[in-house]
């Protein structure tokens, strides 16, 4: 089925490419079938879904510290938030933890949901010997991207943000977004670009992996 996807505006961070006001993205199953704007697009797909989300519509965030955020932090269970809250546990925390493969494999598990709730649709590097890590990214559908340059976020705190630290938001982007190209793409509920650096990837509504919607505001 033919979904187009629809925001206030459409970021795409193809080079020398302007934002488009009021643009939108056609999914064919795990692929971009067309970007414009709105009327345009649903005019030469006038049997598409219509999916209509608040804010900026960008490519999907690569997240530089996955292999950190998943090894090297816990991800408590909501069950567990009265008791260790909602943050990753580091350190001293994490280990005061007793920590078995069933609780671990757990954690892994849920520290990739957040990051998809952070619009992720990307991990960087692909050295994840640990099989829990391994096992669960492969399951996810995230995709590996090259490492060459990190933002200088300190390495001892967690950040599920993949925005945090940069100045510009286009060395985050996983990979542009054009016809032909996986669907892979997030949407931040904020007016334009300053204002998504500003407050960050917690703002994320939708992330769309591979053409599925693996993650929902709700």
């Amino acid at each position: 089925m033919l979904t187009l996807h629809t925001a206030g505006l459409l970021l795409t961070a193809v080079p020398g490419a302007a934002p488009v006001p009021g643009g939108a993205v056609v999914v064919d199953g795990d692929t971009v079938a067309a970007i414009g704007p709105y009327e345009d697009v649903a005019a030469a797909f006038p049997q598409a879904r219509v999916r209509s989300w608040p804010g900026v519509l960008t490519p999907g965030l690569r997240q530089w510290y996955a292999k950190w955020l998943l090894e090297r932090c816990y991800h408590p269970d909501p069950r567990e938030y009265d008791e260790l809250g909602e943050q990753p546990l580091t350190g001293e925390r994490l280990a005061a933890l007793e920590m078995s493969e069933t609780r671990r494999a757990g954690s892994v598990r849920r520290g990739i949901q957040q990051m998809l709730r952070h619009g992720t649709t990307a991990v960087a590097g692909s050295c994840f010997a640990d099989p829990a890590t391994s096992t669960a990214l492969a399951r996810s559908g995230l995709r590996f991207a090259p490492a060459a340059w990190m933002p200088g976020v300190p390495v001892d705190e967690p950040a599920l943000d993949p925005l945090r630290g940069v100045s510009d938001p286009a060395v985050v982007f996983a990979e542009p977004l054009t016809v032909g190209g996986r669907a892979d793409f997030a949407v931040f509920d904020v007016p334009d670009e300053d204002a998504l650096l500003k407050a960050g990837a917690a703002t994320c509504v939708a992330t769309v992996l591979g053409g599925r919607l693996v993650y929902r505001r709700r």
